[in-house]
């Protein structure tokens, strides 16, 4: 399932910035702290980054079905609507 898989730790990210800004929370990264999905609105905007190529491009394609299966997830939790297109 694509939800268990593991995603790298990046250079070019600092795990503890998500966690400091936005605290103890769930993110559709665990690894590394991106896409937070706790509330409606970050579901939307995760879903909307994660979709833009240059985001996507820094993980490989395994790694962002991971984080588009959590935001879905997520995004059923909070009964928002994602535009799949």
């Amino acid at each position: 399932m694509a939800s268990d898989s593991k995603i790298d730790r990046r250079d070019d990210v600092n795990p503890s910035e998500g966690e400091r800004k936005y605290g103890d929370i769930d993110f559709a990264d665990r690894t590394n702290n991106k896409y937070p999905i706790d509330t409606p609105e970050h579901v939307r905007a995760a879903w909307s980054y994660i979709n833009h190529k240059d985001n996507a491009a820094k993980y490989e394609a395994d790694e962002v079905a991971t984080i588009k299966e959590r935001i879905r997830k997520a995004a059923k939790k909070f009964e928002v609507t994602i535009d799949e297109s």
